[in-house]
């Protein structure tokens, strides 16, 4: 799980020549989903799995990427009710879409609220984007729901959205940057990108993108000042 600090959020917004210095290098601002804005658990939702009698959910589910039908359903290749119907096939007992969908949401923890903060701050001066490796189920659900901690929705706090099942492509595929340029209209050279997959922002990077890694521990907020003092 991500750590944050409240100091964070307090001293970027304080800070105006960082927003001076980036104002003359980035017209946008693009944020991976989970590990950079949603604190994850990938450990509690395979736990949670082999609770129901998946017996090998381990191999399924990866930090930066699934495998099988949980890929399968995060590149837009089935829907939600085909997902249910093959992971039934691996689970030694009847269970439900209810059941499977809750123990696909242990693997999302939530959003700290200084980070929607942050992230309406940030849209006065950017337009903020999002461009995230997920699925329906988790997005119609416990995303939804903590984008809505503060009385929002997740729309009021991105220009744009774009996830890999509606591109039909996951990151690091050069296709989902070139879906998310068309879709939101920016260019690689004048955008921000942060996301926790280090494999994910070399990509951004051969791509033209400006990108940073955030690593556990990291807020974004504190890596728009590092960005600076690494590119003065």
């Amino acid at each position: 799980m991500v750590n944050f600090s409240k100091a964070s959020y307090k001293n970027v917004f304080c800070f105006e020549p960082i927003y001076a210095y980036l104002c003359t290098m980035i017209k946008n601002l693009l944020f991976d989903l989970g590990g950079v804005i949603m604190d994850l658990d990938r450990n509690r939702c395979v736990r949670a799995f082999e609770a129901l009698g998946m017996a090998d959910a381990e191999d399924f589910l990866g930090l930066y990427g699934q495998k099988g039908a949980f890929l399968a359903l995060e590149a837009g290749q089935i829907d939600a009710d085909e997902f249910h119907k093959c992971v039934r096939q691996l689970i030694s007992r009847p269970v439900t879409d209810e059941e499977i969908d809750k123990a696909f949401n242990e693997f999302l923890v939530g959003i700290p609220v200084e980070r929607l903060r942050a992230l309406r701050e940030l849209r006065k001066r950017y337009p903020v984007y999002l461009l995230s490796n997920t699925n329906p189920i988790m997005m119609n659900s416990k995303i939804a729901e903590e984008f809505r901690k503060e009385g929002l929705e997740i729309n009021d706090y991105f220009d744009g959205i774009v996830t890999s099942y509606e591109a039909k492509c996951c990151k690091p595929a050069k296709g989902i940057f070139d879906y998310a340029e068309e879709v939101c209209g920016i260019e690689p050279k004048e955008t921000l990108f942060f996301d926790d997959s280090s494999s994910n922002v070399e990509a951004a990077r051969r791509y033209g993108y400006q990108a940073v890694v955030v690593n556990p521990g990291d807020e974004f907020v504190d890596l728009l000042g590092r960005y600076k003092n690494s590119n003065g």
